[in-house]
């Protein structure tokens, strides 16, 4: 018997598809999100019927920035550790143009601000998606002497 075929690595000169396969799933970053919540939290919630949207754009996790096909999908990705770990690093404020300019010399170090995240829920009295967050800053004890 001779010796096995050594295996060949298939596709070698596809970096051109590779990347696009690293893109195309590509999600929001920390910063994006953050200003979602900020700025258009309640359009991304009431959102317009799209037939081409997973759930026709109706179960939206915000936090997360994606889809869901029914409520039933969306209040189990609540109760998830992918949920509660994104939840946790939007907690801290995201990183700024003017943080990067306090790091490199200008201006002096200010500790980025905690804030508090509720995750969204839905009101059984109203039938939509009430409030999503809550952002506010855990209130500073001061101790005296």
């Amino acid at each position: 018997m001779g010796k096995p075929q050594r295996r060949h690595k298939m596709h070698s000169g596809d970096t051109h598809l590779r990347r696009r396969w690293r893109t195309r799933s590509r999600k929001k970053d920390l910063d994006e999100i953050d200003e979602d919540l900020t700025k258009k939290s309640e359009e991304l919630l009431n959102q317009e019927v799209d037939l081409e949207k997973p759930g026709f754009a109706q179960f939206y996790c915000i936090h997360c920035a994606k889809y869901f096909i029914d409520d039933n999908a969306l209040q189990s990705h609540f109760k998830t550790k992918v949920h509660k770990r994104r939840l946790k690093a939007l907690e801290t404020e995201p990183y700024s143009v003017e943080e990067s300019e306090r790091a490199a010399g200008h201006g002096s170090f200010k500790e980025a601000k905690k804030r508090k995240l509720e995750t969204q829920f839905k009101d059984p009295a109203d039938g939509n998606r009430s409030k999503v967050l809550v952002l506010e800053a855990p209130k500073e004890e001061k101790m005296e002497k």
